[in-house]
C-alpha cells in the first residue's frame, strides 16, 4: 500500500508531499506527475514517481495499485475538470484503491457559485463509483489574496464586489496538512470535511490590516460586479476567468466562504495560520 498524490508538482501537491514526508517514510509516498523532470526534486527525496496525465486516460492505468490511499487534487483547468477527474476516478476504481480523497470546495453540494459546479459533479462521480472516499472541501486560500498583493499596493486599494461578506481563509500549507492527516490516519473513510480558517474576516478588515502593516492608507473599495469584471479584464485576465472571480466575490457577499466549522484545525491539531501572519510574511521588506 502506498500513499499516492496526484498533481504532486503543483502548488498544493508539493506541500502535501512535504507534509507526508514529515510523517511517513519516503518509500511509502508516490507522486503522480505529468513531467518527470519537473518532479526530479521529489524523486531525489525518495518519492516514487508515476507518470500520468489527467488528459490521457490510458496513462492513468498504471498510476494506482490495489490498496493505495489516493489524493485526487482537482485540476486547474476550469471547464475540463469533470472529464479529467472522471479518468482518475475510473483508474482508481479499476485498481481497487482503499481510499480516494478529493480536494473540493467549501459547502459541497450546497455551494451555489460557478467555481463549485465541477467540484460538486466530481463528488457525485466519486459517490457513484462506490470507492471509499474522503471529501476535503477546501475553503478559500489566503494565497489567493497574497498573489494579488503587488497591484493592491501599487494602486493603494483593495477592489472587490464582495460587499461586507467575510472569508474564513487558510493557507495552502494548512490544507495540505489536513490532506496528509486523512491519508495517514484512520477513521476518515466516507466522510466529508468542511475545511476553513478559524476566523472569518472582511475585505475591509484586510484593507485595514494592509494599512497598518505598510503605514499607507489602503481602503477597501466595494464596486458593482460589472465594474469589477471590467477592471479584471483590463488587467489582462481572460474574460471567462474574470467572470468566475466576480462570481466568487458575489458568493462571499452571501456568506458562502465564511463558514468556520473547526474541521481544519481539528485535523491538523493546531490553529489555522492567521491572516496577519501570512500577509506580514508576503509584504516586501521595508
Amino acid at each position: 500500500m502506498s500513499i499516492v498524490v496526484t498533481g504532486a508538482t503543483g502548488a498544493l501537491g508539493r506541500l502535501v508531499v512535504d507534509a507526508l514526508l514529515a510523517t511517513v517514510p519516503a518509500g511509502e509516498v508516490v507522486a503522480v506527475v505529468r513531467d518527470k523532470e519537473k518532479a526530479a526534486a521529489l524523486a531525489a527525496r525518495g518519492v516514487e514517481l508515476r507518470i500520468a496525465d489527467y488528459d490521457r486516460p490510458e496513462s492513468l492505468a498504471g498510476a494506482f495499485r490495489s490498496g493505495d490511499r489516493v489524493l485526487l487534487i482537482s485540476g486547474s483547468e476550469v471547464g475540463k475538470r469533470v472529464a479529467q477527474h472522471t479518468s482518475v476516478i475510473d483508474a482508481a476504481k479499476a485498481a481497487g484503491v482503499a481510499q480516494l480523497a478529493y480536494t473540493g470546495v467549501l459547502g459541497g453540494p450546497d455551494a451555489d457559485f460557478t467555481l463549485a459546479d465541477e467540484h460538486k459533479a466530481t463528488e457525485q462521480l466519486i459517490l457513484d463509483s462506490g470507492l471509499p472516499y474522503t471529501f476535503l472541501r477546501n475553503g478559500w486560500y489566503t494565497e489567493n489574496y497574497i498573489a494579488n498583493l503587488a497591484p493592491v499596493l501599487e494602486h493603494r486599494a483593495v477592489l472587490a464586489n464582495a460587499g461586507e461578506g467575510r472569508v474564513a481563509s487558510a493557507t495552502r500549507a494548512d490544507y495540505a496538512a489536513a490532506a496528509a492527516a486523512v491519508l495517514t490516519g484512520d477513521g476518515h473513510l466516507n466522510t466529508a470535511y468542511e475545511l476553513s480558517g478559524d476566523t472569518a474576516w472582511s475585505l475591509a478588515e484586510y484593507a485595514a490590516l494592509l494599512s497598518e502593516l505598510t503605514g499607507e492608507e489602503i481602503p477597501y473599495k466595494n464596486v458593482p460586479a460589472a465594474a469589477h469584471q471590467e477592471v479584471l479584464v483590463g488587467a489582462g485576465l481572460p474574460e471567462g476567468f474574470a467572470a468566475i472571480l466576480v462570481d466568487v466575490d458575489e458568493a462571499i457577499g452571501r456568506g458562502r466562504l465564511a463558514g468556520t466549522s473547526g474541521d481544519l484545525a481539528r485535523l491538523i491539531g493546531r490553529p489555522t495560520t492567521p491572516l496577519a501572519e501570512t500577509v506580514r510574511a508576503a509584504l516586501p521588506a521595508a
